[in-house]
């Protein structure tokens, strides 16, 4: 690979005797990793199901290395939710913030999704996370995968974070910033990325990480927690960003990260008058843990944990007759009635997170769990709806094993059909865990899978 000169001269001064060793890393075979949505199967049955064959990512409980030529995007599970595909070193943020259920969590640079289900499956759908990304053209893939993994407590908003801050201030126990960055990690998965790389790139997402963790800081309740990562290896978007975030905040401090997985400690010397804490950040490198590279710094208000004098007003139910309709077809079709706050918006009908402040003014994309649309005089329901549902929340529940032939023509979006009396909305499962709505008649099923997720 061709490296750049000044990238090879900055590496050579940084790393020293171990540059020939980190050079060579490249020539390894590129790594491959998933990881399991442990609010639809777990740890053991994942491996009892025997599908990859896999190793262990140390860092990450639900974290898996498989090898290359599988394709478990195109395996049915992948889109029962059951998994999310992820670059091993990405999973090490969700990994080292300890996320608590009932906490109130914001991934602020979200898109595409990774840390968000990460979290989101932490939480268990308690508490509220907040998904935010301000590119617009990333948000359709971070509402995807939010959805197919069944996660329900979810804002998903497409904002600044100083607009967030307008409505949050004082308000999460969490805060994720996967910082934009120049993506020196990247360089051996994505060699595109070398052509964007230099001083005027670093210069730039300098900027844009001490913006983000200026407004992040204001969103955080006392004692509260900040996990600020990168996938670069330039310490001026590492150590010197935390540096200069903590010379403006005496009020944090850096939480040691473990080493015990390999993580190298942060590097203060690598900076002017770098903080001797800041070697309680981690460092990963590919030719020391088996990963492209990550930088992790994690950051704790020194104030009473969790105390805030932050005043929110909170969403209100919509008081709407047509939510009926929705109550009606859960009586019908369902063994659960869900309770809660519900927002309509135009003709869509959403269960908020409890707790949630007003959003009027920011750019939501998804209020919560999308339960459907209202029409007239009925209730449709979505995609995202039944995917946070379970088998055992169902009434018509045709549960395919793994091997069945309909499981693809239905993921397909074909007709299928099964031995089943049943009559009106049903859900399609894979080894119980759901893949889409449909409506049966004489043992024929109507697919009502939602047309972009359809397998091609």
């Amino acid at each position: 690979m061709n490296l750049p000169d000044k990238f090879v001269e900055k590496m050579k001064n940084m790393l020293g005797d171990e540059y020939e060793a980190y050079e060579k890393s490249f020539d390894d075979k590129r790594l491959y990793g998933l990881r399991i949505n442990t609010m639809k199967i777990s740890r053991d049955e994942f491996l009892n199901r025997g599908i990859y064959e896999v190793e262990d990512v140390h860092w990450c409980k639900e974290g898996f290395y498989y090898k290359e030529g599988e394709r478990p995007s195109k395996h049915p599970y992948y889109h029962a939710g059951m998994y999310y595909l992820q670059e091993p070193s990405a999973m090490s943020p969700g990994a080292v913030i300890d996320i608590e259920e009932g906490d109130r969590v914001l991934d602020i640079c979200a898109a595409p999704g990774g840390k968000s289900t990460q979290v989101g499956a932490r939480l268990n759908n308690t508490g509220v996370l907040v998904s935010n990304d301000i590119s617009t053209s990333r948000i359709k893939a971070l509402v995807k995968n939010i959805e197919i993994f069944g996660i329900k407590n979810t804002i998903i908003t497409n904002e600044s974070p100083k607009k967030l801050r307008t409505k949050f201030e004082g308000y999460f126990d969490k805060i994720l910033i996967d910082a934009p960055c120049s993506g020196e990690g990247m360089f051996r998965k994505e060699p595109d990325v070398i052509k964007a790389w230099g001083d005027s790139m670093s210069k730039f997402c300098v900027e844009q990480q001490a913006d983000i963790l200026e407004h992040a800081a204001a969103m955080l309740k006392s004692g509260g927690e900040i996990l600020y990562s990168t996938c670069t290896f330039a310490p001026e978007e590492n150590e010197k960003s935390v540096n200069d975030f903590l010379d403006k905040h005496e009020d944090f401090e850096v939480v040691k990260i473990s080493d015990e997985y390999g993580f190298e400690p942060g590097h203060p010397e690598w900076i002017e008058n770098g903080r001797e804490e800041l070697k309680g950040c981690a460092r990963l490198f590919p030719h020391k843990i088996k990963g492209e590279g990550h930088f992790l710094a994690l950051l704790r208000h020194k104030g009473e944990k969790y105390s805030s004098s932050a005043l929110f007003v909170e969403e209100k139910s919509d008081n709407d007759k047509r939510i009926e309709f929705f109550y009606e077809f859960c009586d019908k079709y369902l063994n659960i009635r869900p309770e809660g706050v519900f927002k309509i918006y135009g003709t869509y009908l959403y269960l908020l997170p409890k707790g949630v402040p007003a959003l009027k003014g920011l750019r939501v994309i998804r209020s919560g769990w999308l339960l459907g649309e209202l029409k007239k005089n009925r209730f449709e329901p979505s995609q995202a709806f039944v995917m946070g549902l379970k088998k055992e929340d169902i009434k018509i529940a045709i549960d395919l094993p793994l091997s069945d032939p309909n499981v693809i023509k239905y993921l397909k979006g074909e007709t299928i059909d099964v031995d089943c009396d049943g009559e009106g909305w049903c859900v399609v499962l894979v080894d119980g865990s759901p893949l889409g709505w449909g409506k049966i008649k004489n043992g024929r099923i109507k697919n009502k899978y939602f047309v972009s997720w359809k397998w091609n």
